[in-house]
């Protein structure tokens, strides 16, 4: 994950001043040199930590500070409010067009993830109720066309392509058939170049210039670093950008380009792409992104994927049968896929407060996949009894998910473990063993329900 590094050793430096009880001014300076190292070696631009570690420093020197009781957390409180005022104190959106299609312009460097990430945002506003059109400008690269209505298709959005013609042309063509065709946001996928050049900057204002878009979003790869910021520096200069894109950000990137593109373009990152998947892209929050890189964790973020994942009428259904001693293997599988829908394990424990601190806790997704093949090897009847299954259903099931007998017999005794412990706080005097109940495991890979 992005920040792992530096939330590490921003994670130590504070460490060392909560030890200290009592501060001195020479124990800020000491931290926030360690936290200036952090930040230059994640590559955020040195002009931008300069300027960062000045203002937190004269910040966290105040008597105010020193003097107070808890002086660690309130450096810690310091830091977290001037890295979240350097990615651009809040989240902001799309803006969007009263009269007519929002047309949004999305340009970047070959490589950027451009046309996928804008997919990905086409699908985020249909989710949200828009009517979007994406729309193949890109008539250079090899396959963008294809790659694009295949993104469509997988998101159910059209897309309008006139093949080789002139981009100008094709971008004023697809604004003229959004509004014929009540679509009521446009995605323009521009062409991008391995490097920035006069011939592309030229093509993109000449798009500008004609359908004057309401929003020239840039989409850089967080994974490249300064790189990226020079990038959407030149970007900005030659276009007058609106917005920012980080895509990548769930990789194993240093993270500088979060870090530095918001102060030196002064334009704000609205959106991140966080995954392979086309569901995969957040709303760019810069409190949430700051609480991340400090190792504290990202609960709202989390939430909104848990409820993403949630099907109420499936938990009103579960519920019913927890009441009433009726959960089947079934149900298991069914919470098994809505926990997946909220990304990888690994993810999930680092939105946690104080989740970074468990990154060598060893979380086997495969366990949970062998879990799935074991019910899924399972017929209809099996998973609503599973007292039915006998030694010759049992190697038909193992031979089914690829694994042993044993490993069948391992999730069965679990499931029977978790079922007794369901009846036990679902019957007389449950409310008091709920409070003593601490959590409860045993299913293959370690994981509580």
């Amino acid at each position: 994950m992005a920040f792992e590094g530096l939330t590490e050793k921003i994670s130590a430096a504070f460490q060392k001043l909560r030890g200290k009880g009592r501060l001195k001014e020479a124990d800020v300076k000491e931290a926030m040199r360690e936290i200036r190292m952090a930040l230059l070696e994640a590559d955020v631009s040195y002009k931008v930590v300069k300027d960062f570690t000045k203002a937190a420093t004269e910040r966290c020197i105040g008597a105010d500070v020193l003097e107070s009781l808890t002086p660690a957390q309130m450096i810690v409180k310091i830091v977290n409010e001037e890295l979240t005022k350097l990615m651009g104190s809040e989240a902001r959106h799309i803006t969007m067009n009263p009269n007519g299609p929002t047309v949004v312009m999305l340009v970047g460097l070959q490589g950027a993830g451009k046309t996928t990430n804008g997919s990905k945002l086409a699908g985020l506003m249909k989710r949200q109720g828009r009517n979007p059109l994406l729309v193949a400008c890109d008539i250079y690269r090899p396959a963008a066309i294809t790659q694009l209505k295949v993104c469509g298709e997988k998101l159910g959005i059209p897309v309008f392509e006139m093949g080789q013609e002139d981009p100008v042309a094709i971008a004023k063509e697809a604004v003229r058939y959004a509004r014929q065709r009540g679509h009521d946001m446009v995605f323009l996928d521009t062409a991008g170049r391995l490097h920035i050049d006069e011939t592309l900057m030229e093509e993109l204002k000449n798009i500008k210039s004609a359908v004057k878009p309401d929003e020239i979003m840039l989409v850089v790869d967080a994974m490249t670093g300064q790189d990226a910021v020079n990038a959407a520096q030149s970007f900005n200069e030659w276009l007058d950008i609106d917005s920012v894109m980080l895509t990548k950000l769930d990789g194993d990137a240093r993270g500088g380009a979060a870090l530095s593109v918001r102060a030196v373009t002064g334009k704000p990152i609205k959106f991140a792409g966080t995954g392979e998947k086309l569901e995969d892209i957040e709303v760019f929050h810069p409190d949430r992104m700051a609480s991340r890189i400090l190792g504290m964790g990202d609960v709202l973020t989390l939430i909104e994927k848990a409820e993403r994942a949630y099907d109420a009428k499936k938990a009103a259904e579960m519920e019913e049968k927890l009441k009433s001693n009726r959960f089947t293997l079934q149900d298991f599988y069914d919470q098994l896929v809505q926990l997946k829908g909220m990304g990888s394990m690994q993810d999930i424990l680092a939105q946690i407060p104080g989740g970074a601190s468990l990154k060598n806790v060893q979380l086997d997704e495969k366990a949970m996949a062998h879990t799935e093949a074991i019910i899924l090897s399972m017929t209809p009847r099996e998973r609503e009894n599973p007292n039915i299954i006998g030694a010759s259903r049992k190697k038909r099931i193992a031979a089914g998910a690829g694994l042993r007998v044993e490993d069948v017999n391992r999730l069965l005794r679990s499931f029977e473990q978790m079922r007794t412990l369901i009846r036990q706080f679902s019957g007389p005097g449950a409310g008091k063993k709920r409070k003593r109940m601490r959590g409860f495991g045993g299913f293959p890979g370690g994981f509580g329900f």
